[in-house]
């Protein structure tokens, strides 16, 4: 039987077998190699170092959030709904990835703090996500809203309790869901007309 072809995408899953197992600090392109029974320097011909190696897994992992809430920008809903619906799915996304796998969890938060431009992206996808939202409802006539990146920018700082890292550690608390719930009601009545 022929190896499995090596690929972008294949490299990736082992690069974060490998940062799970080891951390980022303690993983190298040779436990990847390794895992994947190749050498270091065929995963040098996908990435050419150890930093674009690590900033294509950081997306990879963002993009997993960013996708399933594109899927929420193309639903039928209407505006103010699917803002709501939105907001709750980038909670739990986040939630998710930080009580599933909490070890991927820590790795991904130290990756993010080194691989700004990944993240730098990654929230301007977001925020043009949110845009979108938002120009939806100013078209269909249910949001007042003068500038809509700088509100959407707004939305995304406002709610940021919600879904930056650094809050991970509170979002299993009782009273999160509640004070989310409270928050996107006031954001929803700010933007609403009247």
């Amino acid at each position: 039987m022929a190896p499995e072809t090596l690929t972008p995408e294949r490299i990736l899953a082992a690069t974060e077998d490998v940062l799970r197992r080891h951390g980022p600090a303690k993983a190298t392109v040779v436990d990847v190699a390794r895992a994947l029974g190749v050498s270091h320097g065929s995963v040098y011909r996908h990435f050419r170092t150890k930093a674009e190696l690590r900033d294509a897994v950081t997306k990879r992992w963002l993009d997993r959030t960013t996708g399933v809430l594109g899927e929420v920008v193309a639903a039928d809903e209407p505006p103010a709904a699917k803002l709501h619906h939105w907001l709750a799915t980038l909670f739990e996304a986040k939630r998710h990835k930080a009580g599933d796998d909490p070890e991927l969890f820590a790795t991904y938060s130290v990756l993010t703090d080194e691989q700004g431009g990944a993240v730098h992206a990654h929230v301007a996808e977001l925020t043009d996500q949110l845009t979108a939202i938002l120009q939806q409802g100013v078209d269909s006539g249910e949001f007042d809203i003068p500038d809509l990146p700088a509100t959407a920018r707004a939305v995304f700082e406002a709610t940021a309790h919600f879904h930056d890292p650094v809050y991970a550690p509170e979002w299993s608390n009782p009273d999160t869901r509640p004070a989310f719930d409270a928050l996107v009601a006031l954001l929803l009545r700010g933007l609403t007309t009247t």
